[in-house]
């Protein structure tokens, strides 16, 4: 029996007349305009996601949300012979009327691809176009390894500007950001959104505090062509930040909206980042891909203490839970290249008023220290450990006393770019230049972060190469690291 919202009992259409969008209360036939994307790709599984939508962008500059079902079907080749359904989902309002399935079975370094049926009924049903993604190869498999790693993707700040900073102005604006299309070059395997993947607080004036004023900010975004074009063929990890939970520095305290409660729940509802069947499941993970990289994705504010309160043992930013399991799964890794992907950095320099991340004086620098200390005494200095960072504006490869490294993104937009603080100033969390800062951009430029990890002929070194490129493709800076293949 078909369970699409035009269905439901007059009563309880009655009680969520309160949610429903103008298109869907007018009963306006479900499209998906906003594409569709595939997350948490690993060996055998991947999660497939979409959104039934009106036909066009309304008035406001929102995506109305239509009701109806859907389902995915998957196969191995392009005419989808012997192909694979999910189950019919259902569009509903209280979920934004997104749909998401995680599919499993799936073989290793294969090609998959995949499409939407969907419509208002079973009777009524549309088939959208394949999209498509590549598992994993297996751990004992030498496959190389590309992706990209971004941050900043603040869409205000690139329609409108701010500050100094002006608005982009080319004639492909309402495409949306030219770095999606210089990514898409490069052909990676995957893609991670570090945080502030939307800013619910820009403009600060009209900051999104309610659920549909944030879930307003991914579609106005998602619904960018370059967006869909990138989506349908890179498959995606999500991470979020202080912009994309609540606002800007935010820790799980006080009362200014939006709540702790919507933040973390519509981050989840947004990116396919959990298994939609598991309501425990944690946003902190890790994912092999193949013998030659390991990569770890932390969750960096739903644990956190309050950023204010003082420094010590006490202090955390990943919570007892997390950071017990960083260390084991670091322990039991025996990827050449181990890479840990987090929201904020760890090294920088940053800021030295800001109190929110690891590096900041009187931060969560002994959470940092301890850290550090205990992974150079498991010698991970010499496992082919580097740390990757979102948050921070500018791009630069920095190294820390301890001999630990780290390469942040910067902003994927140019508008939402600046130049870093650099080891020595007095304005920075290292006034005493004890950091090493190999790179740093050398003007506000917003970029993306191209991980490239293969061996060579023959087969007994392997390389990681992390490039820094601007939005418009052009390669600023590159550092290469070697290792055995043991």
């Amino acid at each position: 029996e078909d369970k699409s919202c035009s269905m439901r009992p007059a009563a309880t259409i009655a009680a969520m007349v309160f949610f429903l969008s103008a298109a869907a209360l007018r009963g306006e036939p479900p499209s998906h305009i906003e594409g569709e994307m595939a997350g948490e790709v690993t060996q055998t599984s991947i999660i497939l996601q979409s959104r039934l939508t009106a036909v066009r962008v309304d008035e406001n500059g929102d995506v109305p949300g239509v009701c109806g079902i859907a389902r995915f079907e998957i196969a191995d080749n392009r005419g989808f012979d012997a192909s694979r359904f999910t189950p019919w989902l259902e569009a509903a309002p209280e979920s934004d009327f997104i749909v998401k399935a995680r599919v499993a079975d799936l073989k290793p370094a294969t090609q998959y691809y995949y499409r939407l049926e969907f419509g208002p009924d079973r009777q009524h049903i549309e088939r959208g176009p394949a999209r498509r993604f590549h598992t994993h190869p297996s751990a004992d498999t030498a496959a190389r390894c590309s992706f990209v790693v971004v941050t900043g993707m603040n869409y205000h700040h690139f329609h409108y500007g701010v500050d100094k900073r002006p608005a982009y102005a080319g004639p492909d604006k309402h495409l949306g950001y030219p770095a999606l299309v210089s990514m898409l070059k490069r052909n990676p395997d995957f893609f991670v959104g570090t945080g502030d993947n939307v800013y619910y607080d820009a403009p600060p004036k009209t900051a999104a505090q309610t659920a549909a004023a944030m879930r307003k900010k991914w579609h106005e975004q998602f619904v960018q062509p370059r967006y869909i074009d990138f989506f349908a063929q890179v498959p995606t990890y999500w991470e979020k930040d202080d912009h994309d939970y609540r606002y800007n520095d935010c820790d799980n305290t006080g009362d200014k909206p939006p709540s702790v409660e919507l933040g973390l729940s519509t981050f989840r509802e947004q990116v396919p980042i959990t298994d939609p069947a598991d309501r425990d499941a944690v946003t902190y993970r890790t994912h092999r891909i193949g013998k030659l990289v390991q990569i770890w994705l932390t969750e960096n504010r739903d644990y956190r203490s309050p950023n204010r309160s003082p420094d010590g043992p006490q202090k955390t930013i990943w919570g007892r839970r997390q950071s017990d399991w960083l260390q084991d799964t670091l322990l039991k890794s025996d990827a050449v290249f181990k890479i840990l992907i987090s929201p904020t950095p760890m090294i920088g320099p940053d800021d030295a008023y800001k109190r929110d991340n690891h590096c900041n004086t009187g931060g969560f620098r002994h959470e940092r220290d301890s850290f550090f200390a205990w992974a150079k005494a498991n010698g991970l200095l010499e496992k082919g450990f580097y740390l990757v960072c979102g948050d921070r504006h500018w791009q630069y490869h920095s190294i820390d006393p301890s001999g630990f490294e780290e390469f942040s993104t910067g902003a994927l937009v140019d508008a939402n770019a600046r130049l870093g603080v650099p080891p020595g100033s007095p304005r920075g969390t290292d006034p005493d230049a004890k950091i090493r800062q190999p790179y740093t951009s050398r003007e506000p430029s917003g970029g993306f972060l191209n991980v490239v990890v293969k061996a060579d002929d023959s087969g007994k070194i392997a390389t990681a190469q992390f490039d820094f490129f601007d939005e418009n493709g052009d390669l600023l800076h590159t550092v290469s690291k070697a290792r055995d293949i043991r």
